[in-house]
């Protein structure tokens, strides 16, 4: 059985901006979105947020893997920005302050898959060592990912 030294192979050869550079050729895109709270929406707004991510999805290459990452976070409501004058400011003041709400984050991931296979063992394993081409050869892929991305 042969051994991997782990600190040989990194998963990840460089980050730049938003952009992660794997080690087995993969790319990713990382953004944060904001999104609103579902039940704050019409049903022409949900309808339309609905057609904008359809148009989006639809539009990116062939073979790109999306994934949406929701984290929620427990936080302690701070009321010091609210206005503290009058008897109502006082106490809507009083009753948010010290208050658990849930903080929620989106994050959405766009990977442009070397060889636009994931179940290569190649690209599935980020510590088997791959050859050095990988970088030239993506190049121009990658330009056209990003900005099919960015649109």
């Amino acid at each position: 059985m042969n051994k991997i030294n782990l600190s040989a192979y990194n998963p990840i050869t460089d980050i730049q901006d938003n952009i992660i550079f794997a080690n087995n050729g993969n790319v990713v895109l990382c953004y944060e979105g904001t999104l609103p709270e579902i039940y704050s929406l019409s049903e022409k707004d949900f309808e339309d947020i609905h057609g904008a991510w359809f148009q989006a999805l639809k539009s990116l290459p062939i073979g790109t893997v999306v994934q949406k990452q929701d984290i929620y976070l427990k936080k302690v409501y701070s009321s010091e920005q609210l206005p503290n004058k009058t008897f109502l400011e006082k106490a809507t003041h009083d009753h948010f302050k010290g208050r658990d709400y849930m903080e929620h984050r989106c994050f959405l991931f766009f990977t442009l898959t070397k060889n636009k296979a994931l179940n290569n063992s190649k690209y599935v394993n980020p510590f088997r060592e791959i050859s050095k081409g990988i970088v030239q050869e993506l190049d121009d892929t990658i330009k056209s990912f990003i900005g099919s991305i960015s649109d």
